[in-house]
């Protein structure tokens, strides 16, 4: 793991790319806040989590860090044992963690609960949407509670890697570290909160006919195994489905509650 600093005092702010190797977009974005050093009138925590399995290109070296807080010190893996010095080192910060996805070209976020914070912060996100997840065993949230997970479009492309740059200003312009920094103000942003994962059997081939965060009716044909349609039980709003992004699901099933603004 790799913790740069910028501004003097203890951080009260983070930005975390490389949760998982795989994903650059957050590596290259923090590394440009090292690079540039811009002036901060708050310190701010950089950090690139998982160096290791970044420099080989690879989602986890033993197991996925994602699933693995808030982690051992004395953990059989190499992502327990990272994840609890995460949580160390950044847990009480406002967190800004960096990811990318195959099955949305744009950004949003997600959050383990809407608090004060993240109703501060997530409209002055480029994001087209934020992602209740609710207790999920394993993720950040348990080790560093305040985090606000941004997907920033495609795995491993050049428009990823832009967008997680400019969220990650505009992260730092809303919590006061970069003064300069306005974003967008989206008082109607949509709120979903997730619900069940929408298993896929074996299959050679998936299809998905479904957009993300577009309704889906009961009876519809969202999807496909081997040009078998998988149809709709009852109506749901798809978030993170694609037919190849996870091994044993297309996505997950969400509610749309409403904006932030009520």
């Amino acid at each position: 793991m790799r913790i740069e600093q910028l501004g003097e005092g203890d951080p009260e702010i983070a930005v975390v790319g490389g949760i998982h190797g795989d994903e650059p977009c957050g590596v290259r974005a923090v590394e440009r806040l090292i690079a540039d050093r811009p002036r901060v009138d708050r310190p701010v925590a950089l950090v690139i989590a998982n160096e290791e399995a970044a420099a080989e290109n690879r989602r986890y070296l033993e197991s996925d860090l994602n699933r693995s807080f808030p982690g051992d010190p004395e953990g059989a893996t190499h992502e327990s044992r990272l994840a609890h010095a995460l949580g160390e080192a950044i847990g009480d910060c406002t967190t800004l963690a960096l990811h990318s996805t195959q099955s949305y070209e744009r950004m949003f976020a997600l959050v383990d609960e809407l608090g004060d914070v993240e109703r501060e912060i997530c409209p002055r996100l480029s994001v087209d949407a934020v992602v209740e997840t609710g207790a999920a065993e394993g993720r950040i949230f348990d080790a560093i509670p305040t985090t606000i997970e941004v997907e920033c479009g495609y795995q491993g492309s050049e428009q990823a890697a832009e967008n997680a740059v400019q969220v990650t200003r505009e992260f730092l312009g809303a919590t006061g570290v970069l003064p300069d920094v306005a974003g967008p103000r989206q008082s109607d942003l949509p709120v979903f909160r997730l619900g069940e994962a929408i298993p896929k059997g074996a299959a050679e081939e998936y299809e998905v006919f479904a957009e993300n965060f577009e309704e889906v009716l009961a009876g519809e044909t969202f999807a496909a195994a081997d040009g078998e349609g998988v149809v709709a039980d009852e109506a749901f709003h798809p978030v993170l489905m694609s037919p190849y992004g996870y091994e044993d699901v297309f996505g997950y099933t969400a509610e749309r509650v409403g904006t932030l603004s009520g």
